[in-house]
């Protein structure tokens, strides 16, 4: 398990910085969680619009348009699903200490690209050679 310290205020990864160090490590923990939080939150929000429009449905134009929007709804909490999922796997790697380094090359995945995707497992070579393998496979069917 990766040790925890206090991260000064406007703390941000610097490249100079040993790669996954104490801080850094800390650093994405804490975003990773704020992320989770904000998911749940919009989750929540989310069951709670559903509740509400279900009470409100008066003709069946209303009911088509409402059931449009749940559908709508259920497909977006099931990508934050697959997101809390996600976030959940990274902060087992941030515990472990394999955060922040590719899956399949063992090579850093880059400040840049986990602060732009902080659930990243591949470095962006990797990503890459897998998106081409991805469409090459769906081209042939």
């Amino acid at each position: 398990m990766s040790e925890r310290v206090k991260l000064p205020n406007g703390y941000k990864p610097a490249k100079r910085e040993r790669y996954m160090n104490p801080k850094q490590l800390e650093y994405f923990r804490q975003k990773l969680l704020g992320w989770r939080e904000e998911l749940l939150e919009e989750s929540q929000h989310t069951i709670d619009q559903m509740r509400e429009a279900a009470r409100d449905v008066s003709d069946d134009a209303e009911r088509a348009s409402r059931e449009t929007e749940i559908s709508f709804e259920l497909r977006t909490r099931d990508r934050y699903r697959k997101l809390l999922n996600k976030i959940g796997e990274a902060l087992k790697r941030i515990d472990d200490e394999s955060y922040g380094f590719c899956d399949e090359t063992g090579e850093p995945i880059g400040i840049e690209r986990l602060e732009a995707r902080p659930i990243a497992t591949l470095c962006l070579e990797a990503q890459e050679r897998r998106e081409r393998l991805e469409h090459n496979y769906t081209d042939r069917r």
